[in-house]
């Protein structure tokens, strides 16, 4: 089943980000190899794909697992998690109907 992982940055957490950034990405390509990512990506705190200094408010991935339990496990292991990017993480069901 697929999941939403949605998750809220601390404030300035631009830096934390930055520290983090390629072990949260090597997760990400590797659940892409694996066919199970769906989409995944930051929400820029401006109305701009490359915010610069401003950075970003949080972070959207929709993924495959096999339950509920397992997509938490893995959103609470995300390397964000650890270095203090996040101020939440939501993990919900998901059904995607378009595209």
């Amino acid at each position: 089943m697929l999941y939403a992982i949605i998750s809220q940055d601390v404030e300035d957490s631009f830096k934390k980000r930055i520290g983090a950034r390629p072990d949260h990405v090597a997760r990400l390509i590797q659940l892409k190899d694996e066919g199970r990512l769906i989409l995944a990506g930051p929400h820029p705190a401006i109305d701009s794909i490359d915010p610069g200094d401003a950075g970003f408010t949080g972070s959207l991935i929709v993924a495959e697992f096999e339950n509920l339990k397992e997509a938490r496990s893995w959103a609470d292991e995300d390397p964000y998690v650890a270095a203090g990017v996040y101020s939440s993480v939501v993990v919900k069901n998901f059904n995607k109907v378009l595209p």
